[in-house]
């Protein structure tokens, strides 16, 4: 009996951690649980059952959807296991009409590049080991989320994102809500940050913010509310923000680039998007 090719399940979800753990990513079994209540994923089993490739569709209204999770074993790389499910991925998302987006590491670039994606803007992950020590910062304005926010969060959301994502914003929300926020101004909310625990870090986002003002205040004010290690996934078209954050300890991981296929730009409109939620969730 060879590699056997099936749909994730629930019971699939500690060999989904054990693939994030062996690329030394910081999913944790709540947020492939999440993304398997969301969307759907494929995997790929060796003859004794162990998950040795995974790839999850993320589904976003009827004219995208997330590609992510496109991850092998070590031992089981340069194999074919990562072209084949995602070339299965692409193909019923081409049944469907609907285009696929995804966030690639420098790696996975030349990947997607070879299979007709095209790249659109990039996004950096900081990271922080270190507690947030503020430096008179304002963080006027900023409250915790409130039940009534919502509509005016998914509103906001809906315009950066190009798609509503209200089940995964609620879902964040809940799982770490010492950084649920909202900012105000003039009497109207301009912004909000939301946050998840992982398993190597926290990674506050996505935030949104009519502008770095108000990005700004709503990071320092989730800063002190949650503590490192963290994970900031941060656009580089707000290199004030990165600076910022930078000067107060982050420190650059990785790199990421936003990538379409089927589109002539990413959806939504990035000049609201200060953090992205993640390269697994957009």
């Amino acid at each position: 009996m060879g590699i056997t090719e099936r749909r994730l399940r629930a019971e699939d979800l500690a060999g989904c951690v054990a693939l994030s753990r062996s690329a030394g990513w910081n999913q944790n079994e709540a947020d492939w649980r999440l993304m398997l209540e969301i969307g759907q994923g494929w995997g790929l089993f060796l003859p004794d059952g162990t998950l040795a490739a995974s790839t999850v569709v993320l589904p976003y209204g009827a004219r995208f959807a997330w590609l992510s999770m496109v991850l092998v074993l070590p031992a089981q790389r340069r194999k074919g296991h990562a072209t084949r499910l995602l070339r299965l991925a692409i193909d019923e998302l081409r049944r469907g009409g609907v285009s696929p987006v995804l966030d690639a590491t420098p790696a996975g670039r030349e990947v997607y590049l070879q299979q007709g994606f095209r790249e659109t803007w990039t996004f950096s992950r900081l990271q922080s080991n270190a507690p947030w020590a503020p430096a008179n910062e304002s963080v006027d304005g900023v409250r915790p989320r409130a039940a009534s926010d919502w509509p005016s969060i998914l509103a906001l959301d809906a315009t950066a994102f190009g798609a509503s994502r209200e089940r995964l914003l609620r879902s964040l929300a809940a799982r770490l809500p010492e950084a649920a926020l909202v900012a105000e101004r003039d009497g109207r909310i301009v912004g909000y940050l939301l946050g998840r625990e992982g398993r190597e870090a926290c990674q506050l986002g996505p935030l949104v913010a009519a502008d770095e003002r108000a990005a700004r205040a709503l990071l320092a004010s989730g800063l002190g509310r949650v503590a490192p290690p963290l994970y900031l996934d941060v656009v580089d078209h707000a290199p004030g923000l990165r600076r910022w954050l930078e000067a107060r300890g982050f420190v650059f991981q990785r790199a990421f680039t936003r990538m379409v296929r089927g589109l002539d730009r990413a959806p939504g409109d990035e000049r609201t998007l200060f953090l992205v939620a993640g390269p697994e969730l957009g």
